[in-house]
């Protein structure tokens, strides 16, 4: 299944976070923290302004970026997790 979202939303895959403490202790799945960084797979045609014009979005897929831990909406999509949020949500865009 693929997804195509709408408007101004994103599709962002959340990246893996290192489950071990520079002194080398294990942090176990329910303790780590969410992380906060993901890649974006998919975006929308952009956001329609006051004019009714398309105003194309700033990020692209395959970009890398920085949102809130508790932004978007998360989906799960052929067994994978993935989230849907507005272009707003994201802070920055790794580079």
């Amino acid at each position: 299944m693929k997804l195509r979202p709408l408007h101004d939303r994103v599709i962002v895959k959340r990246l893996d976070t290192e489950r071990k403490t520079a002194s080398g202790i294990v942090i176990p799945d329910n303790a780590a923290e969410k992380p906060d960084q993901g890649e974006v797979l998919a975006v929308g045609n952009g956001k329609i302004n006051d004019e009714g014009k398309v105003r194309a979005l700033a990020v692209k897929v395959g970009d890398r970026v920085l949102f809130g831990k508790y932004s978007g909406q998360a989906v799960k999509v052929e067994g994978e997790e993935v989230l849907v949020m507005r272009e707003e949500d994201i802070m920055a865009i790794v580079e």
